[in-house]
């Protein structure tokens, strides 16, 4: 049952040509420099060995790339036009139009996934109703309950659960302590991260006489391929409809997604953000950390969301969008959002009444 060391070492030729299958032939570079050099390892730029490989993809880090010692250096051709490196001290590099992908293909290709090695662990517990397709590891104190489905090469790991009736798509990885509840489906290649539970109840209470009434979540989560989802997020099942999370989603740490939301595909959420239950995320959205989105709006496609930035209503027009309100009783905040909304009409007022007036910043002006 044990697993493959990670690490694998490559001459930069080998490495390119890797990185260039690997992203299906839009990662082409040009190497300007030894290319038989071995590279086994990714590394910062300050503390880059002259076996490892650094990148350089903002420019405020020019001078880190300009003095590491990193065997080889991936870049853009413009940022190694402007570095200028004294005469006979260039380093090797890599040109191309993309190096951050270019480094996350580099870093895939030398720091390898463990291999899967199928079998199951004496210890998991696999309910005689559950099926499994070939090659799956399942390893101990795991949990797969009636009726689930497991896709052929899955990885199940230690103290994972997959409840009753929930399908587990091909190439698929729980680990150690993720939960899918029953009925939720994920799809292919997909990764979920130890701590994180999928299909938990959605947080569905009437007020009735003073107290609550639980709502029942007879929903389910459905999350599509290429999804990955962070440790300790949790992914609330939908009330009666579903929460679906599409293609290629890609949330971090201590996420919370409510119940009947929607992310669409290729839209990544970064740790600790709050979606509340019914928000409609578009596609190729970016939620920076913290985040707060209501629950009930919309955000259109490619949004960008600052980190820790309040979003209470919809957002029909795509854009970068920052801004968080100071705490303070509801209505006085709804009065003054409203103030806020209007603020640079309100400062062109301000400064045409001023003209009439003859004052400016500078104070009155003297009589003519």
């Amino acid at each position: 049952m044990a697993a493959v060391s990670r690490g694998t070492r490559h001459t930069l030729a080998t490495l390119a040509a890797a990185v260039e299958r690997r992203g299906r032939g839009g990662l082409t570079a040009r190497i300007l420099g030894d290319q038989a050099i071995e590279i086994d390892a990714v590394a910062p730029l300050e503390s880059a060995h002259p076996r490892e490989l650094g990148f350089l993809a903002n420019a405020r880090y020019r001078n880190a790339a300009r003095a590491s010692s990193a065997g080889a250096l991936v870049m853009t051709a413009d940022d190694a036009d402007a570095l200028k490196w004294p005469a006979g001290t260039t380093p090797v590099l890599v040109l191309c139009a993309q190096p951050y992908a270019w480094f996350a293909f580099a870093a895939q290709e030398l720091q390898p996934e463990a291999s899967l090695v199928p079998g199951i662990h004496p210890r998991a517990e696999i309910d005689p109703l559950a099926i499994l397709a070939e090659g799956v590891r399942i390893e101990a104190g795991a949990v797969v309950a009636a009726g689930a489905q497991i896709g052929a090469g899955c990885w199940i790991g230690a103290r994972a659960t997959v409840g009753k009736n929930s399908r587990i798509g091909a190439g698929s990885r729980l680990f150690a302590g993720a939960t899918v509840l029953d009925g939720c489906r994920l799809g292919e290649r997909c990764i979920v991260h130890p701590g994180a539970v999928i299909g938990a109840d959605g947080f569905g209470f009437a007020s009735f006489d003073g107290g609550w009434v639980k709502i029942p979540q007879s929903g389910a989560v459905i999350i599509g391929n290429d999804v990955e989802i962070g440790a300790n997020t949790t992914i609330d099942r939908g009330t009666m409809g579903d929460t679906v999370i599409e293609d290629g989603v890609k949330i971090d740490n201590q996420v919370q997604v409510g119940h009947n939301c929607r992310i669409g595909a290729a839209t990544v959420v970064a740790g600790c953000t709050g979606i509340a239950g019914s928000a409609i995320i578009g596609r190729r959205c970016q939620l920076g950390g913290a985040a707060m989105i209501h629950g009930h709006i919309s955000i259109c496609d490619d949004t960008i969301v600052s980190g820790g930035t309040l979003i209470s209503r919809s957002i029909a027009t795509p854009g970068f969008y920052s801004g968080v309100f100071p705490f303070m009783p509801n209505r006085e905040w709804e009065r003054n959002a409203a103030l806020l909304r209007h603020l640079q009409e309100l400062r062109g007022r301000i400064r045409a009444l001023e003209a009439q007036v003859g004052v400016g910043a500078s104070g009155p002006k003297d009589d003519a």
